[in-house]
């Protein structure tokens, strides 16, 4: 093969398919959305300049940074925690199986929100903890300890059956093998099975981030500092609500981009034929394969054969 060209059987030159539809489609999409883009400038009272003048607010960065830092930490301890449940849910220990259970069935069965004021107001079920004169009071959470905990708990449910869904997916020869080897458990599970499940355990993973990402903005109902709190305290001060919900809008929308952007680059580390076929970055970020360069090896072979 020679430049960008490609020869087929007999030394024929191979020509890509022309796909007008999609091109027809692309000047459909883009002249609707010009059309409303062009209706909303002219016939919405929102206060535009005062949207783009409060992007870079120093209260609306520091809720940004306090949405990250809760999805962040939220994430790493309810991933950990997860892997934890999924184990017990499917080791054979009745008891473990029934305690994860229950965990998934509680914590994934109500709503996020609900556990949320539920632990903000914990000292309504429980004023104290401990025993005889120590005793820990539980009426002085705060918005963010309130906030991380439910987060974490509610994550953990959902990663546990991401989890539990890749173990399940390694053959189980595999952890014959490994015991026939002189593995234990332990080490058959950190060396053979989780290797081979994060094929399957990533892709939903990335999904539970940017998932995670947005419903951070629930803890705002209780005062947590994060970026829709902050973005409706200001709007509540001069009456520019909206104005400042765009504004939490468009910083929600660019940190799930990012994490999008990392979800991808994850996939693509951790499948191997997404690197075979010539995938490119693009492809496996929108979602579609780039079919030119992933024949190009096939007919690369022919050509040597």
């Amino acid at each position: 093969m020679t430049g960008t060209s490609a020869r087929g059987a007999g030394g024929r030159r191979v020509v890509p398919v022309r796909h007008y539809g999609q091109w027809v489609g692309i000047a459909v999409i883009a002249a609707l959305a010009a059309l409303l883009v062009w209706q909303v400038a002219l016939n919405s009272v929102i206060r535009w300049d005062l949207v783009f003048s409060r992007l870079g607010a120093e209260a609306i960065m520091q809720g940004a940074l306090v949405t990250v830092v809760l999805t962040v930490i939220a994430m790493v301890l309810g991933v950990a925690l997860g892997v934890v449940v999924a184990v017990m849910r499917i080791s054979g220990n009745p008891v473990l199986a029934t305690v994860a259970w229950v965990f998934v069935w509680v914590f994934r069965g109500t709503p996020l929100l609900v556990q949320v004021l539920v632990w903000f107001n914990l000292a309504l079920f429980l004023p104290e903890i401990g025993v005889g004169s120590f005793s820990i009071p539980l009426n002085t959470i705060s918005p963010f300890a309130a906030a991380l905990i439910a987060l974490t708990l509610n994550e953990a449910a959902y990663m546990s059956e991401i989890v539990r869904g890749g173990l399940l997916s390694v053959d189980p020869g595999q952890q014959e093998a490994a015991g026939a080897l002189g593995m234990t458990p332990a080490q058959t599970l950190r060396r053979v099975v989780l290797p081979q499940a994060m094929r399957a355990i990533l892709p939903p993973t990335g999904n539970e981030l940017v998932t995670l990402l947005k419903e951070t903005s629930l803890v705002s109902v209780i005062g947590a500092g994060d970026l829709l709190y902050r973005a409706r305290q200001i709007g509540a001060a001069d009456f520019s609500l909206m104005e400042m919900l765009l504004v939490a809008s468009v910083w929600y929308l660019a940190l799930t981009s990012v994490a999008s952007v990392l979800q991808a680059w994850l996939e693509r580390r951790f499948d191997p034929g997404a690197r075979a076929s010539g995938s490119g970055f693009a492809a496996r970020m929108f979602g579609f394969r780039n079919t030119e360069r992933a024949a190009a090896p096939a007919e690369k072979t022919g050509e040597h054969a």
